[in-house]
Parts: C-alpha cells; sequence; structure tokens
C-alpha cells in the first residue's frame, strides 16, 4: 500500500498553464537575484551571473557551500527561493519541465548505470537514436575500445551501477550517453574527482569532446 502511496504522489513543481516549449539556446543563461534556503538556512543569496551561450563557466568552491544546488535550478530539480532564472530571455517557470530537461546534459560523480547492457545504458534517455549514433557517441566518449574488449561488447551486461566497470569505463559510459543525448547545456558536477590519474586523463578527454560548443557549467572544488 505504501508504494501505491508514493507513486500517487504529485511532485511539487509542475508545468504552469501555457508553458512554453524551449526550442535551442541561443543566447544563453542568466541568473537575477537568485536565493535558495533549505528550511530556514539560507544556501544561495543573491546570486548574479551570465553565461553566454557556448561559454564555459568554471564554478569553484568548499564542500557544502552550495555549487551543486545552484546548477540543480537550471533543470529545475529546486525551484529558486527568489529571484529567476531565464534562457533566452524566457523564465525557467514559463517553460515545460519535459522541454527544459531535455536540453540539459548532466554528468555527475556519481554516474547512473543500470544492470542492462552498454547499448541501452548508452541511449537511456535517447531510444529514437540508431546503432550509428550510438557507436559515434561512444568512439567521441573514449568509450570505443574497451567496449569491444568487452565479451558481448555492446550486448555485455554490466552489472547494478556498472559494477563490472572500472570508475573511468563507467564515467565514459556516462559522457557517452550525454553526446548522445546532444543537450546545448550541460552541467558537469565534479565529473573527475572520484578518478586516479590515469582514469581522469582519459575522461578528461572525452569531456573536451563533450564540451565543446556547449554551455558548460563545471563544478569543482
Amino acid at each position: 500500500v505504501r508504494v501505491f502511496e508514493i507513486l500517487d504522489l504529485e511532485p511539487d513543481i509542475q508545468d504552469r498553464p501555457g508553458a512554453q516549449v524551449l526550442g535551442g539556446v541561443r543566447e544563453g543563461l542568466v541568473f537575477k537575484n537568485v536565493s535558495f534556503r533549505y528550511d530556514r538556512n539560507w544556501v544561495l543569496r543573491d546570486i548574479n551571473l551570465a553565461v553566454r551561450a557556448g561559454e564555459v563557466l568554471a564554478i569553484v568552491g568548499t564542500s557544502g557551500g552550495g555549487k551543486t544546488t545552484l546548477v540543480n535550478l537550471v533543470p529545475r530539480f529546486y525551484e529558486a527561493t527568489e529571484g529567476e532564472i531565464r534562457i533566452d530571455g524566457q523564465p525557467l517557470k514559463d517553460l515545460t519541465l519535459a522541454s527544459l530537461r531535455s536540453r540539459i546534459g548532466i554528468v555527475t560523480q556519481q554516474t547512473i548505470l543500470f544492470n542492462d547492457t552498454v547499448w541501452n545504458n548508452i541511449r537511456y534517455g535517447s531510444p529514437d537514436k540508431g546503432e550509428q549514433e550510438v557507436r559515434q557517441a561512444a568512439q567521441a566518449a573514449f568509450a570505443a575500445d574497451f567496449i569491444d574488449r568487452l565479451p558481448e561488447k555492446m550486448d555485455t551486461i554490466i552489472g547494478e551501477q556498472g559494477v563490472r566497470l572500472s570508475g573511468g569505463e563507467r564515467q565514459r559510459i556516462s559522457i557517452a550517453r550525454a553526446l548522445l543525448k546532444d543537450a546545448p547545456i550541460l552541467i558537469l558536477d565534479e565529473a573527475t574527482s572520484s578518478l586516479d590519474s590515469d582514469s581522469e586523463a582519459e575522461v578528461q578527454r572525452a569531456l573536451e569532446n563533450l564540451m565543446r560548443g556547449r554551455t558548460t557549467l563545471v563544478i569543482a572544488h
């Protein structure tokens, strides 16, 4: 019974009546007097910044400083307590959630992978993409070589959270997924922080391909 109660919950953040569909990103992102708090604790106060289309913004700070909270406001995982964020002059609250989130690719320190094939993990979120596009994404993510060495190649089951892969391999699968999505806005949340130096170098090359031409928010300590 409890499971059905949870499934029936309505999300707090929903589309407004008359919400518009977001097209491409031609101008970029603007944060205007943005503040956010959890309960009574202010995490962000009066953030004002602009990120032009195709520009890379680095967000650097100590743990607990609000870096991840800031970028989580862009796909509206949280709603700003005060102020507003605009894309190409349109307030995020006036856009449909589906169109907004379809324009954002996210690669985090904690990769989200499923007990399924490499193929399905890369295509997750982009089920309309074909074999050639998946292979091109894997190549651009420098994942094609290790995939070809797997027992069943693209059809290899990688285990829950990709347990049968190394940390660097898991991250490159995640990058291939983001490349396949081909979203104009990219969020990188400490995407290499849990890797050793050799794996980090390989993942960094893949990230350079992913960031090219995209409006990118990069979080680092």
